[in-house]
């Protein structure tokens, strides 16, 4: 039987390996793939019980709405609208597609239809529509409500683009017309009415 030092060429490389020790292999954990998955499958259970709904993560809250008056004209739109489009809105000029009206209703009924209108405006792919809120210029205690937290919530939907005051014959004070997000549906669509237009 050969030595190790037999089947090496270099006289200087056995030298320098005497005394030199096998490292000691430790022995690996067995993890059990039924306790991993057991572990998993209850962190999954944890975190989906403690998660909030996404109407909660933004809530729109239903307190402390900076306040407008009655007959104020109110207006907001995204950065990156352009002035022509904002205009085109301000002035109605958009066909409405869709309205919601919240008239007597309470500031969570509203927060609620205001999310479930806007969602499936959305699916359907609407853009331009109508949020009536009122005026509330009948309650003489606290005026304009609905209106101060519609104008406050809107702007924090990430499918709202712009918004303003509606024109006499839609509401006035009393309406927003509502800008909403392109969905990607029309956007490819606009993209290829846009490439036939070139060809």
């Amino acid at each position: 039987m050969k030595k190790p030092e037999d089947t090496v060429a270099d006289p200087l490389f056995v030298q320098e390996m005497q005394g030199v020790q096998p490292l000691q292999i430790k022995a690996r954990a067995d993890l059990q793939k039924g306790a991993a998955d057991a572990a998993s499958l209850a962190a999954r259970r944890q975190a989906a019980a403690t998660e909030k709904p996404a109407d909660v993560v933004a809530p729109l809250a239903t307190s402390d709405a900076p306040r407008v008056g009655p007959h104020d004209v109110l207006g907001y739109k995204r950065p990156g609208i352009q002035d022509g489009v904002y205009r085109k809105l301000r002035l109605g000029r958009y066909e409405i597609e869709a309205r919601l009206d919240l008239h007597r209703r309470t500031i969570e009924e509203a927060r609620r239809e205001l999310l479930r209108f806007v969602r499936e405006c959305m699916e359907h792919d609407l853009r331009s529509v109508l949020i009536l809120p009122g005026k509330g210029d009948r309650n003489q205690k606290d005026p304009a409500v609905l209106k101060s937290f519609l104008a406050h919530w809107l702007p924090e939907l990430d499918d709202v683009q712009a918004f303003h005051t509606a024109q006499p014959h839609h509401g006035g004070a009393g309406a927003f017309y509502v800008l909403l997000r392109k969905s990607e549906r029309k956007k490819q669509a606009a993209r290829e009415q846009f490439s036939k237009g070139r060809l």
